[in-house]
């Protein structure tokens, strides 16, 4: 029997987090429990203080298939790269034309700078690009591939 699981992401800011991973991956925001129109909604009516409102996010793939990705506040910062980390597999993989993954593999790049994401170094072999090492806003490291 399998476990049903979620990705969870420490950052500062879980607002800012969660909606630049819902333009990344094409998620949108977590629905509110059944019962509420809206998550400040569900806030009020549990007595969740205003200042807490923004301590965690969640977002979720529109067609329910894919896991569901938490972001939650924590005071510390990351100090060393992520042992885990998400590949964005945007190239269609080695069978397609290098011109062709290129062409994806750069175009969700700059994309995702746009974003708020940081290029932090381009790998491949004989000018051939193989794959993109970012960080999200807040320095969470992933590759788009």
């Amino acid at each position: 029997m399998t476990t049903k699981w979620t990705l969870t992401i420490d950052c500062a800011d879980p607002a800012l987090v969660a909606r630049f991973w819902c333009t990344a991956l094409g998620y949108t925001e977590s629905a509110p429990p059944q019962g509420w129109d809206t998550w400040e909604a569900w806030f009020t009516d549990l007595n969740v203080p205003e200042d807490e409102w923004n301590d965690g996010a969640s977002i979720s793939d529109p067609d329910g298939v894919l896991p569901s990705i938490s972001f939650l506040k924590v005071p510390e910062r990351r100090t060393v790269k992520n042992r885990l980390h998400l590949d964005l597999q945007v190239a269609g993989g080695r069978a397609q034309p290098q011109h062709l993954r290129e062409q994806r593999i750069r175009s969700t790049g700059d994309k995702l700078q746009a974003a708020g994401a940081t290029l932090v170094e381009e790998f491949g072999t004989d000018n051939v690009l193989d794959h993109l090492w970012m960080q999200d806003p807040e320095g969470n490291d992933f590759c788009v591939v």
